[in-house]
């Protein structure tokens, strides 16, 4: 009998397949009765395939497997599963880094130039006729700028490097000071933007940074700047920015995130000066096939007695 793993998520296709070549895979999201589901298969279950966007990884899930001893995280973030469930069993947990960083940090940058330079909304002057009755009003320009890092870890740094061949200029907030990074380290958030005209926010999800970015930091950042989010929807009060961007104390928002994707607050879809994608930062062919291919590595090397790749 081939080991059983429960999926609370899907991979491409092809890396789903490989898994399965090695694995007995329970799709638990396809289930339509998931709990009788889990209850048949629950002693058998030994790992879980968990994703980003899928199914949380939660205490009562775990405490229901009596043989769980790994979790594979597809995706480099890992606020969707209880730690503290995972530690308490010493169940190992591992994670993608690295591979979703250069797509995460480009999205980044698009969804700054396309707010700040309001790329969707001209689009659309063009498409309904709008540009035989005048030119499209003037945009705001990324050179010279100050842009405000939130979180200086991989993705911050990548996101940093991107911005710097915009001549842009680089401070950043975070836990702490990194001690190889040569741009200037804000302690408080709210000093940080105060200095910048835009807020990056590329921090990690979770209780640590939840609400970081509040009405406080929004006044403090002023009705010339801008939020860009490409890291967790927890990190921004959502009804700090929807009245923010009501009362106009900040110019505008573009966000990958969202505080209970897929759903999105109704009025943020009726705002000019918002940009919004559906949690696209790592949604590359290239990049999704290499998540996968390291979860099955992760996997495999757990189950061989080896040191899994990525812990």
């Amino acid at each position: 009998m081939k080991t059983k793993i429960l999926a609370l998520g899907t991979m491409l296709p092809a890396e789903m397949h490989k898994l399965q070549a090695h694995f007995d895979v329970v799709k638990l999201w396809a289930e339509p009765d998931p709990e009788a589901t889990l209850q048949y298969h629950k002693d058998n279950i030994v790992a879980i395939l968990s994703t980003y966007n899928g199914l949380p990884v939660t205490r009562r899930l775990v405490e229901s497997l009596p043989n769980l001893s790994m979790v594979a995280q597809f995706g480099a973030g890992i606020d969707n599963i209880d730690l503290m469930a995972l530690k308490d069993r010493d169940i190992i947990l591992t994670h993608t880094p690295d591979i979703l960083t250069n797509d995460t940090a480009d999205i980044a940058m698009a969804l700054l130039l396309s707010t700040m330079r309001r790329v969707v909304e001209s689009d659309m002057y063009l498409r309904v006729g709008k540009w035989h009755s005048g030119a499209f009003p003037l945009s705001t320009s990324l050179t010279g700028k100050t842009i405000g890092i939130v979180g200086m870890g991989r993705i911050g740094q990548a996101i940093a490097k991107r911005a710097a061949g915009f001549e842009m200029d680089i401070i950043y907030h975070g836990p702490h000071e990194k001690p190889n990074v040569p741009y200037q380290y804000y302690a408080d958030i709210l000093q940080m933007a105060e200095a910048a005209d835009i807020l990056m926010i590329a921090c990690k999800g979770g209780d640590d940074t939840k609400y970081l970015i509040n009405a406080r930091v929004m006044k403090a950042l002023g009705p010339r700047g801008f939020i860009i989010n490409v890291a967790r929807g927890s990190v921004i009060k959502t009804e700090d920015l929807l009245v923010a961007l009501s009362n106009r104390t900040i110019a505008g928002v573009g966000l990958d995130v969202f505080d209970a994707e897929p759903a999105v607050p109704p009025a943020l879809l009726n705002m000019d000066q918002v940009v919004l994608l559906p949690h696209i930062g790592s949604a590359t062919q290239e990049t999704r096939t290499k998540m996968g291919d390291l979860v099955i590595q992760n996997i495999l090397a757990h189950f061989s007695g080896a040191e899994c790749p990525n812990p």
